[in-house]
């Protein structure tokens, strides 16, 4: 079973992700209500084989999250998706070239799993030129 955490600050969008995406597969989907939360549970709990993360969020918005998920050594190999209503060229843009998918809310339920799907068939590497434009791209861009 693979373990996917869904964070969102909209308990109504955890909570439809958990329900439809362990009818559609062999998943556990561990709804997190938000970015300092998310952290929380990665320092007390261990590691998802995915995280779904939305990008705004108050107190912590995802491209801290981002941030500090890539900045940890433990973490930083967790794959991530955005998943967000964020519509504007500069997100969609930042989030493909950071996140393994951005999908935009509303989504297709089999769309989003066929994506987790192949990121996790997938055994996960992030190249020396890629980390380096990550870390670069989120030191300018949470400045």
């Amino acid at each position: 079973m693979k373990k996917i955490m869904s964070v969102d600050d909209d308990p109504d969008q955890t909570f439809t992700v958990k329900q439809r995406l362990e009818r559609l597969g062999d998943y556990q989907v561990i709804p997190i209500d938000g970015g300092k939360k998310c952290l929380e549970w990665l320092q007390n709990k261990g590691l998802p084989d995915l995280i779904l993360l939305d990008v705004m969020m108050p107190e912590m918005n995802g491209w801290e999250v981002f941030k500090a998920i890539r900045q940890n050594q433990n973490w930083k190999k967790i794959p991530i998706v955005f998943l967000t209503a964020r519509t504007d060229a500069f997100s969609k843009g930042f989030g493909k070239i950071l996140g393994d998918a951005y999908i935009e809310k509303p989504f297709d339920m089999n769309d989003l799993k066929e994506k987790i799907e192949r990121i996790l068939a997938t055994p996960y590497e992030i190249s020396d030129t890629k980390a380096k434009i990550i870390e670069d791209m989120i030191e300018k861009a949470i400045r």
